[in-house]
């Protein structure tokens, strides 16, 4: 399954019916946890098609419900339950959790799953809703299996259509790389491409500053509150989306340029505990870009190899070269013995450093394109 996001713009009378459904959706989301929060409290057994059914029961005392299309209704339910399954699954780990929380203001999505949409030209038709311009800025591949409308906090508006993923491979190029991804660097890989880190967040930060100073002078409930909030919120989203962007530039050129990718098979979660690196990897966002180089890759007919990290800096089987080149080779030779296929040393030369700014303009980490 392959997630493609476009914008919407919903005519003022939409937008109205759309957070009409959000409102109505956070309602059975919570009356459905309290239900649940019942039960365990009176030590008596639910499952999920127990409150799949109390949806039925709950539309009689909300006659409101009504209005929204059944399946979005269900996907409620299914929304809730799996986070209890995922609180349940992280317990199990031996991670403290405690209850579910209740839905506050912001409930996000309604999420339409296999039917009640359609695309109609340049509109998606939702049921119950009506028609939404949509911004097809490029074309939807694959068969569409379902929709989720998002409203973001800075009050735009996304659909999410969940499209079966259809593999398109490129020709093979006989040509292989191995990744070293850092903090100094965004990564080092074996063709001697030292590719610089964005920093976003740190460039971002001070602007970030000012702007959460000057919400936290302004009254509460007051309007300028609220412009001031998607100020701020448009800053995290212009943020997210510099990253997102670089990510995938750089992610596209090797799924395109190499049969065989081979990465460390990093635990993030682990390495983030050292706190005088953490924010540093966090907005490196390493974890992100191996995802997806990795379903890049998979599309493209790529062969994605994962490497065991453990002393690849430390090991100099190929001379005294740059730590992070050498961390590079020896990722590329452990993924080629994993395949099966030789290792063939490469040709040493000096290290290429490439500005973050050159990928941003041209997608790809050679400066001429």
């Amino acid at each position: 399954m392959l997630s493609q996001k476009l914008r919407i713009y919903p005519s003022k009378l939409t937008e109205q019916k759309l957070c009409e459904h959000l409102d109505l959706c956070k309602w059975l989301y919570n009356r459905l946890l309290e239900e649940l929060n019942m039960a365990k409290s009176q030590k008596r057994r639910i499952g999920q098609k127990e409150t799949q059914h109390l949806i039925v029961e709950l539309k009689k005392q909300n006659p409101e419900l009504g209005n929204v299309y059944s399946k979005v209704l269900q996907m409620v339910n299914y929304q809730l339950w799996s986070n209890v399954h995922v609180l349940a699954s992280m317990k199990k780990r031996g991670r403290k959790i405690g209850r579910l929380r209740f839905k506050g203001k912001w409930f996000k999505t309604l999420n339409f799953n296999q039917s009640g949409f359609k695309i109609e030209g340049k509109k998606l038709c939702l049921s119950k809703i009506g028609k939404v311009n949509v911004k097809l800025h490029r074309p939807l591949r694959g068969r569409i299996k379902g929709v989720i409308i998002k409203r973001e906090l800075s009050g735009k508006w996304h659909a999410i259509f969940q499209c079966e993923n259809v593999r398109s491979a490129l020709p093979e190029v006989n040509r292989s790389v191995g990744i070293d991804v850092g903090v100094k660097h965004f990564l080092t890989e074996t063709d001697g491409r030292q590719v610089e880190n964005p920093r976003f967040y740190e460039k971002t930060l001070n602007r970030m500053k000012f702007v959460q100073h000057q919400l936290s002078r302004k009254q509460k409930s007051s309007r300028n509150r609220c412009k001031q909030r998607l100020k701020l919120a448009r800053l995290h989203e212009r943020l997210v989306n510099q990253r997102n962007d670089f990510l995938h530039k750089l992610s596209r050129f090797y799924a395109n340029n190499y049969d065989i990718i081979a990465v460390e098979c990093l635990n993030i979660t682990n390495i983030v505990r050292n706190r005088n690196l953490a924010g540093k990897i966090l907005d490196a966002s390493w974890g992100r870009f191996l995802q997806m180089l990795a379903y890049k890759a998979e599309n493209a007919g790529r062969q994605f190899v994962r490497a065991n990290p453990r002393g690849t800096s430390q090991e100099y089987k190929h001379g005294k070269l740059d730590r992070d080149f050498n961390a590079s080779l020896n990722i590329l030779e452990r993924g080629l013995l994993g395949l099966g296929r030789p290792f063939q040393p490469v040709e040493m030369k000096p290290l290429l450093a490439i500005p973050a700014s050159i990928i941003i303009e041209t997608g790809s980490p050679c400066p001429s394109g």
